[in-house]
């Protein structure tokens, strides 16, 4: 029997992208905003692009909160994309402070919008930018040093 995926559909993520992955894996996923099929399913993906605080609003609105966490409670395999995964955690400071689905303990911080030398930076911004060589000790007390 092939497992079905659940990809939430909340009103802001990048769903079609997502099934299309999925389909091509060779897995049965469907897009749908059913808390019921939310828990029924044998896996859930919980993609996502736009504000933290507009996400949580939707899910509230369509009663996807508890059964979300329901899914996430039976154990069954769960995954955050993006803004998906950023909603798991307590609260969010993007745009003021919003709470989150506080499925893991943690807050998503707003990063400084000022470089090296304190010029401003357009936040968020997606580009390449100048790539700075570490120093000796950058990699202290992450996995990498282990």
């Amino acid at each position: 029997m092939n497992k079905k995926i659940a990809i939430i559909d909340y009103q802001l993520g990048n769903l079609f992208s997502v099934q299309q992955a999925c389909l091509y894996l060779g897995y049965d996923a469907f897009i749908t905003t059913d808390p019921h099929a939310v828990v029924n399913a044998d896996y859930a993906i919980l993609p996502g692009v736009g504000a933290f605080a507009d996400s949580i609003v939707n899910m509230k609105k369509l009663d996807l909160i508890e059964p979300i966490k329901d899914f996430v409670g039976s154990g069954k395999p769960f995954m955050g994309i993006c803004l998906g995964l950023q909603l798991l955690l307590t609260e969010s400071e993007e745009f003021g402070n919003s709470k989150g689905l506080n499925l893991i303990e943690g807050v998503v911080k707003k990063f400084s919008n000022r470089d090296t030398e304190g010029d401003v930076l357009k936040v968020p911004q997606i580009a390449w930018n100048q790539i700075y060589e570490p120093n000796e000790n950058a990699w202290e007390n992450t996995p990498l040093s282990i």
